[in-house]
């Protein structure tokens, strides 16, 4: 803003000069106000300042446990959900999780942290070409792999995400003891983020958040059969207004016996295809998905025990993912952990009533 200009000092008018003459008058009055009691009008007493609020989370709209944000970018983390893979770590104090089919009609997790960091997470594998789609909505994100074929790692290396391979930064592998490779490659967060410590920009939000409970169907259970070995169902628990994961019947337990959960889970039904290149010594072909190029498709918004049908659309890389009502407005989530289900168009999800 400009500063008002100054002006230089004129000589006194002879008014203001007879205003001199009544200078004793007006010390008089001074002096005794002065006098007056200490105690201030109500109106006229100072206020207290109020105490700072603490800073929200942007993946999940939650107060910071820090009181203020992280100054750190989101951070991904490959982790492995072959059965020999299970328990896994971390897994429960994540910001979101993507939950990603790949090939052998199995999944792997790509698990964010920003507000959250565990002592431990893993086991952490290689990468996928799907990866740049779910992670380029994150601004700068930083991705922790143990490798990757060529073509998907020449592919991240082109995209807004900085990667890191353990294979090359071993020092911040953790080999935890009764883990036998390829399922023994662990790390901390807090090593994670220091691999990058010039970056402190934190994610923008990925979702809008409401405590109000949206418009929708009551919804108890959520089967998704990926495959026999990923046959995940999640079943709302009203106690802890949470959804809880589960295989069947069997709880979903991480290595320190936590089980998985979420606050909001989203089914964001995607149209796959296969190739051009072998993923493994079995023949198993990359699996593709368009996630941001003029994407859309079918979603289901769960939270609060509710089931919200609507859509998804997304039409450039660096920008979020859009849940849509009928009537094309966001959908909020409940504050709180988020775990995004990338389901192929093809299987059927079963919603079950209380």
């Amino acid at each position: 803003m400009p500063i008002a200009p100054t002006h230089p000092r004129t000589a006194a008018s002879p008014r203001l000069a007879r205003r001199g003459s009544i200078g004793l008058v007006g010390l008089a009055l001074l002096l005794a106000a002065c006098s007056l009691p200490a105690t201030l009008p109500r109106a006229l007493k100072p206020t207290v300042p109020t105490e700072a609020q603490p800073a929200t989370c942007p993946l999940t709209g939650t107060p910071s446990a820090r009181g203020g944000l992280p100054r750190r970018p989101a951070l991904a983390v490959k982790v492995d959900n072959y059965p020999q893979a299970r328990p896994q770590s971390g897994l429960d104090q994540t910001d979101v999780v993507f939950e990603e089919p790949v090939e052998g009609a199995i999944t792997r997790y790509v698990a964010v942290f920003q507000c959250e960091s565990p002592p431990q997470v893993g086991p952490i594998r290689s990468a996928r070409n799907i990866d740049i789609g779910i992670l380029g909505q994150l601004g700068r994100p930083l991705l922790v792999s143990v490798g990757g074929i060529t073509p998907v790692l020449d592919n991240i290396a082109q995209s807004p995400i900085t990667e890191f391979d353990l294979r090359i930064h071993g020092s911040v592998s953790q080999h935890p003891p009764g883990r036998f490779a390829p399922y023994d490659t662990y790390s901390a967060p807090a090593s994670l983020w220091k691999l990058d410590p010039s970056d402190t920009t934190p994610p923008a939000p990925l979702f809008s958040f409401s405590s109000a409970s949206p418009a929708g169907t009551a919804a108890s259970t959520i089967a998704i059969p990926f495959s026999a070995t990923s046959n995940v169902v999640w079943r709302y628990n009203p106690t802890l207004r949470l959804f809880q994961r589960f295989y069947g019947t069997a709880p979903d337990l991480m290595a320190d016996g936590a089980q998985n959960g979420a606050t909001n889970v989203i089914v964001q039904f995607v149209q796959l295809s296969y190739g051009p290149w072998v993923e493994n010594s079995g023949g198993g072909l990359e699996v593709q998905a368009n996630l941001y190029e003029n994407a859309s498709g079918r979603a289901e918004i769960f939270r609060d025990g509710i089931d919200v049908a609507g859509t998804w659309r997304r039409s450039s890389l660096n920008e979020p993912t859009q849940f849509l009502s009928a009537s094309g407005n966001p959908i909020a989530l409940a504050p709180g952990r988020t775990w995004v289900e990338l389901v192929p168009d093809t299987v059927t999800v079963t919603v079950g009533a209380p």
